[in-house]
């Protein structure tokens, strides 16, 4: 494995973790052997669902650098998949994932958010 500097060492406590270990419930939406994908418990639009890998990644660096080409593939095949079932892609749907404190990553295992269900305006607020 590549170590990416600046990046803190996985904490196999956080929630992420845990719910993939089953301690904590989610709403689940898809489940094999990349990737886990659950409804957000606090939603920012009318479809907000979350996807995981089920390594052990802190952030989107070190996942490309560490994971296998198998679990890469098969993450983001899950990404593709979950917004097909959830009827997103004849409107469109936004991916999101935060790296690090000034993007405001709050859970440090790689995910993605996927939006949907309404137009979703910007992104990113103009720098001007």
């Amino acid at each position: 494995m590549t170590r990416v500097t600046g990046l803190p060492p996985y904490d196999s406590k956080n929630i992420f973790a845990r719910i993939l270990r089953g301690e904590i419930p989610a709403k689940t939406v898809h489940d094999d052997a990349f990737a886990l994908a659950f409804h957000d418990i606090n939603p920012q639009a009318p479809v907000h669902v979350l996807v995981i890998p089920k390594g052990a990644y802190v952030s989107q660096a070190d996942f490309a650098a560490n994971a296998s080409d198998a679990e890469i593939a098969g993450f983001w095949r899950a990404v593709g998949s979950v917004a097909k079932a959830l009827g997103l892609e004849a409107n469109g749907y936004r991916i999101l994932s935060n790296m690090g404190e000034d993007a405001g990553q709050e859970v440090p295992h790689f995910h993605v958010h996927i939006f949907g269900g309404r137009r979703l305006g910007r992104m990113v607020p103009s720098a001007g």
